[in-house]
């Protein structure tokens, strides 16, 4: 674990995307809330959330943060569903693992909560899309 006693408190934040890749069929059974297993959009969000205050026990080396704010946003999208997590806090580090785990452990919820309609169906393109705060200041991924 790196030693961040001398880094600064600042407010930061990190904002993280993903997506679940699902066959039309799937997303037309999302759109109408048919999915045998329930409220596919509700339970990963939730999941989301959750998994965020979770990280350090789930990512060995990453510092234990005190979330201060998340927004979890799933939204069916026609490929699928988009994933989409704004972590904050005032920390002396930041919170991009918090939002790539959020973002992560949601997509496993929507892949595991449509599996029976769709075996096909993937988790991509997770990433830190935005950071803010610390010594390196604002960050905006160029391609996202």
């Amino acid at each position: 674990m790196v030693d961040v006693t001398a880094k600064a408190v600042t407010v930061r934040e990190a904002v993280a995307t993903g997506l679940v890749r699902c066959s039309p069929e799937v997303v037309a059974a999302l759109r109408d809330r048919t999915v045998p297993k329930g409220d596919v959009l509700a339970v990963a969000r939730l999941a989301g959330i959750q998994a965020t205050k979770r990280t350090p026990d789930l990512v060995p080396l990453a510092h234990p943060v005190a979330v201060h704010g998340v927004v979890m946003d799933v939204e069916v999208v026609d490929d699928g569903v988009a994933l989409r997590a704004t972590v904050r806090t005032a920390e002396r580090t930041g919170v991009e693992m918090e939002a790539l785990t959020a973002v992560a452990v949601a997509g496993l919820t929507v892949v595991d909560m449509v599996k029976a309609l769709d075996r096909l169906s993937e988790i991509t393109d997770v990433r830190v899309v935005a950071k803010s705060g610390g010594r390196s200041g604002d960050w905006v991924r160029g391609d996202g």
